[in-house]
């Protein structure tokens, strides 16, 4: 790492994104800590664990710090945001990552190891169409160890109480616009910031221009069919090679559902 890159304060940009991340979800924290008590219940305390759509490291850095024994793979097809988990976990040899498009038919290819005994995410997988993710979860499935556990943790839905939904949407709408007032940073304000950097300019740019610019309110949308109910994930999970699935935490709006292999 060059004398440029060692001057970034990798734990204040970590910081700064959950920040972000926490303004769309208040119980973000609440949300990890029911993971990581499904891996230990389930993979024991010193799992090998797949990080899938790692982002920043976000479950990386609470795994490691719940069990340090632990060892972590981070993917993810983001250049931005690899760079801030390369930069803050540089010369932590539990913590590897790599780059690639889990919508591809060779990801696998990029791990470093064959089997995992866990494969956690979260707040990522709702940006594929139900295609692409009914494949990733065969995927997953076979980068599995034989009785390891996938969890996964984001935006899912019970769409049979449509006036509570709407109620819950209307009052965090309105929290998020205080916090907005008060400074709080919000998705494209993020990544403002970041390109405004000048050592994190130049992947952020090479972000834009792979994955869309997420300044632009154009960015990302065009949704075609998007998954959103936690049913869906579960039956999905038992088709393809799950021999167990069931919700294990939920919000009004989020869901962690696991899998058992």
């Amino acid at each position: 790492m060059n004398e440029t890159i060692t001057r970034v304060d990798w734990q204040a940009w970590q910081d700064s994104w959950d920040r972000q991340q926490e303004w769309y979800m208040p119980d973000r924290e609440e949300r990890f800590r029911v993971m990581l008590d499904m891996v230990e219940a389930l993979a024991g305390p010193e799992p090998m664990v797949l990080d899938l759509a790692c982002g920043t490291g976000s479950i990386t850095d609470r795994l490691l710090k719940r069990l340090p024994g632990a060892r972590s793979t981070g993917i993810d097809l983001d250049p931005a945001l690899l760079t801030l988990a390369r930069g803050h976990f540089a010369g932590d040899e539990r913590a590897a990552f790599v780059t690639a498009d889990l919508t591809g038919t060779r990801w696998t290819d990029a791990l470093p190891h064959r089997r995992y005994d866990a494969v956690l995410t979260a707040t990522a997988l709702h940006w594929l169409d139900a295609e692409p993710l009914r494949t990733l979860y065969g995927d997953i499935a076979g980068v599995l160890r034989e009785g390891g556990v996938f969890l996964n943790a984001d935006h899912m839905a019970d769409v049979a109480a449509p006036r509570i939904n709407e109620a819950v949407a209307s009052f965090h709408t309105r929290r998020k616009e205080r916090e907005r007032v008060a400074g709080a940073l919000d998705w494209a304000a993020w990544w403002g910031a970041l390109a405004d950097d000048p050592v994190l300019a130049e992947p952020a740019r090479r972000r834009f221009a792979l994955l869309g610019d997420p300044r632009d309110a154009a960015a990302g949308g065009g949704a075609r069919d998007r998954p959103t109910e936690t049913r869906w994930h579960l039956d999905t999970l038992r088709a393809n090679g799950f021999a167990e699935a069931r919700q294990a935490w939920c919000s009004p709006s989020d869901a962690l559902v696991v899998g058992l292999r």
